[in-house]
């Protein structure tokens, strides 16, 4: 599978991982950034990759098994920062890296029901081991919940009008793929002359969010792992959405308040043009860097 690390020369630039460091994964997926960070930390170096997605660590295993000696694989999710840590024995860290979103192994497998582009079960769970899937709560939040979902999780202007159609179909079926959702998101926000994205894209994201708790597991993790952070260690956030970058603004600037951290980025970087251009999936990404003090 190829897989393509968004801002990978920037990221490296931040970490600016050496040999002998520890450097923490927090979403290691296919292993893209794992990879140079791997090759600058070897040969004394430890990279603890965490997914919390069980096809993602087979493929990181398989993808960097040339690099074994030095790396170390956690099927959990981020959250558990502190649990992994302490079963790994490990005090301290070097640098940590969130590249927050959907990985290629969700997008480019249909039957996982996060992609627009293919009709599949409605799913979007990054953990299969998690109980509630998308079906379950779009086929069951009443339109209150549903609407503030779409709003705050998909930053959706038409939050009501979807949530209404939302709950207007599922009275006659159930709705149980991701091309019925996404027939159903069309047809509510009416015609619209140009799309600069697929009408259904916001919705998407907000019920995978919603789905995996993905911003106050986020939140919970970004905190946790200041503690475990060397003086002049560094913390990089890539985040795909405003909401997610909103959340890291707010934790980096209030701890650099307290004297914890000093931001290396006042703004986000975003990608640039010719990345953007060679690799889609980069266009909304913005970078966020801090150092711990």
């Amino acid at each position: 599978m190829q897989h393509v690390p968004v801002m990978r020369e920037e990221v490296l630039e931040f970490l600016n991982p050496q040999r002998g460091d520890i450097i923490v994964d927090a979403t290691i997926g296919c292993g893209g950034h794992a990879r140079p960070l791997l090759e600058r930390i070897r040969p004394n170096g430890q990279l603890i990759g965490i997914d919390q997605d069980q096809q993602a660590i087979e493929y990181a295993r398989e993808n960097l098994k040339e690099f074994s000696d030095s790396l170390f694989l956690v099927n959990k999710n981020f959250k558990d920062l502190e649990i992994i840590l302490k079963d790994l024995k490990i005090e301290k860290i070097d640098g940590i890296l969130f590249d927050l979103g959907v990985s290629s192994i969700q997008l480019d497998t249909p039957t996982r029901g996060f992609s627009i582009k293919a009709d599949a079960p409605l799913d979007m769970r990054m953990d299969n081991r998690n109980k509630i899937s998308a079906f379950e709560l779009v086929n069951n939040l009443p339109f209150e919940e549903l609407s503030r979902v779409l709003r705050e999780c998909g930053d959706e202007r038409f939050h009501t009008r979807i949530a209404k159609a939302i709950v207007e179909e599922r009275k006659k079926r159930l709705i149980a793929t991701t091309g019925e959702l996404s027939e159903i998101v069309i047809k509510a926000q009416g015609p619209h002359k140009f799309y600069k994205i697929h009408p259904a894209t916001r919705t998407f994201q907000a019920f995978r969010i919603a789905v995996n708790n993905e911003i106050s597991y986020f939140e919970m993790a970004l905190r946790e792992c200041i503690k475990f952070l060397k003086p002049g260690s560094k913390v990089c956030v890539l985040s795909y959405h405003s909401l997610e970058d909103r959340v890291a603004k707010q934790i980096f600037r209030n701890l650099e308040k307290e004297g914890q951290l000093r931001r290396l980025t006042k703004k986000p970087l975003r990608p640039s043009q010719t990345e953007s251009a060679q690799n889609p999936r980069a266009r909304s990404a913005r970078l966020r860097a801090v150092e711990k003090i």
